[in-house]
Parts: structure tokens; C-alpha cells; sequence
């Protein structure tokens, strides 16, 4: 059991993700919250993993290792979103929330998830990529969806567990719940073996 295995261990997400305070809730851990706010900006030339790495090892790196003990376990996470090799961040408004799910609308693209696990001795990091294949989404659609849920938090101008989900993918190949933004089950089992 995973909570036995982690006994005395103290768990910090550094994260204000809502739906990653829900996912880590469900694997049965007690956590702390912890903000950690860095610039979400990455050097040019680096593949869509590469970026999703370095965004969570920048997140990692920007708590202080005097506040760790020998049971902490920081965790840390970025989720991309991944068109044709072009990203796509979080959306500043609703235009350009309605231009990136224009530009999904009808087309496959990959998210990636990647985590850090960091303690006093040591940082592991992994990565997880999920593709998702929208219908072609009409523009009703896209504007009911932008202005009853205001996707601007996630990667990408929405949120699969939200009613663009159910309405407008056709098809994922990978992790869901990498999609919303932490992969439970890689979490798992990387946390038993960290």
C-alpha cells in the first residue's frame, strides 16, 4: 500500500493546480500545498518534452532545499500542450482561448506531463506524453464552452474534465488523467521506487 511505504514521509506538491490537489488527493496521501511561483519561460530550441522537464525542475529548484528535512518529498509538475511542434500555454483572454481551440478543433495533438520528485539526497524526473484527437468543434461550441468554464488556467484553452471533454474529443491515446494535468499511475509507481 502506497501509504504504508510512504509512512513518515512528508509530501509537499508545489502546485495551485486545482485538479492536481484532487488527483494527488485520490492516490490516498496527505500533502502539504506549497505556491511556488517562477516565469514559465524556457530557453529556445528545446522539444516539446525537453520544456515540459525543464518548466518542473525550474518549479523544483525554486524551493529552498533548507526547508527540506531527510522525510520530504517535493513534487512538482508542467503540463504542455503540444500542436505540430507549436506550444500552447495558457490562454490570457477569451480570444486567444478561442483562437488555440480553433486551432485543436479537428486535429490531434500531444499533452505532456512532466513531474519532479525531489528530496534532500535526491530529484527524479519523468515525463508523460498523452495525444488527444478533437472533433471538428463548431464556434458555438467553442464560445458556450469559454464563457460558462474561462479555460484560462489550463495549458492548452480547456480542461478535459470539463464539458468540452465530453462533447468534443473523439479519441485519446495515453493517460487521462495526464491530460488533467498529473499521470496518477506513473506517479505511483515512481513514488514507491523514489
Amino acid at each position: 500500500m502506497i501509504t504504508g511505504r510512504l509512512k513518515g514521509k512528508h509530501i509537499i506538491l508545489a502546485s495551485q493546480s486545482p485538479r492536481r490537489h484532487y488527483l494527488l488527493k485520490e492516490l490516498g496521501l496527505e500533502f502539504e500545498i506549497r505556491d511556488v511561483s517562477v516565469p514559465e519561460i524556457y530557453p529556445a530550441g528545446l522539444h516539446p518534452a525537453e520544456i515540459a522537464i525543464y518548466l518542473a525542475e525550474l518549479k523544483a529548484a525554486g524551493i529552498d532545499d533548507r526547508a527540506l528535512d531527510e522525510n520530504t518529498i517535493i513534487i512538482t509538475a508542467d503540463t504542455i500542450v503540444s500542436l505540430g511542434g507549436e506550444i500552447l500555454g495558457k490562454p490570457s483572454d477569451h480570444d486567444e482561448a478561442v483562437v488555440m481551440l480553433q486551432k485543436l478543433s479537428g486535429r490531434k495533438h500531444d499533452v505532456i506531463t512532466a513531474v519532479c520528485l525531489k528530496s534532500i539526497r535526491k530529484k527524479h524526473v519523468f515525463h508523460v506524453l498523452s495525444s488527444v484527437c478533437f472533433k471538428e468543434l463548431s464556434q458555438d461550441e467553442i464560445e458556450y464552452y469559454i464563457d460558462n468554464f474561462q479555460p484560462f488556467d489550463k495549458a492548452g484553452g480547456y480542461g478535459i474534465q470539463e464539458w468540452i471533454g465530453y462533447i468534443g474529443i473523439n479519441k485519446i491515446e495515453g493517460s487521462f488523467f495526464n491530460v488533467m494535468g498529473l499521470p496518477v499511475k506513473e506517479l505511483y509507481d515512481e513514488l514507491l521506487k523514489f
